[in-house]
């Protein structure tokens, strides 16, 4: 099973405004995010994992990790797929940097099997995801 890893996208307020920055910062289909450690399960997530964004307190979407690069200043850039999947959103505590997720724990893509979530505006899947909805 991969593994994954959770980050807060800092200084976003909604899905929309991740999603535009994500399509901001792509270059030749690749997001890169620096960060000053390498995982130690590097291996495990590279190629097979994704990078779970929270927002407001919530998974709300992934991003599939290509692969990790050393910076000339000795950290890491996380490479990124340049493609935003919403997720079924999931409560999740802010935290700094990075925190490794178990695939058990990961939540499903949105659209799965429920074709019209991913259309709904963000703050009603937001509640409906409170309430134990979707």
């Amino acid at each position: 099973m991969p593994l994954h890893l959770t980050r807060v996208a800092y200084g976003a307020t909604s899905m929309a405004e991740l999603v535009r920055r994500i399509a901001d910062r792509a270059i030749a289909g690749e997001v890169r995010l620096t960060t000053r450690f390498l995982p130690k399960r590097h291996a495990e997530i590279a190629g097979s994992g994704a990078l779970y964004w929270i927002v407001k307190h919530q998974l709300v979407g992934r991003s599939r990790i290509l692969r990790f690069d050393a910076t000339p200043e000795g950290r890491t850039d996380i490479v990124l797929e340049a493609r935003f999947i919403p997720v079924r959103p999931l409560p999740r505590r802010a935290h700094q940097g990075w925190r490794y997720l178990e695939a058990s724990d990961a939540p499903e893509d949105l659209g799965s099997d429920t074709p019209d979530a991913a259309a709904l505006p963000e703050n009603l899947l937001r509640d409906l995801a409170d309430l134990a909805l979707i």
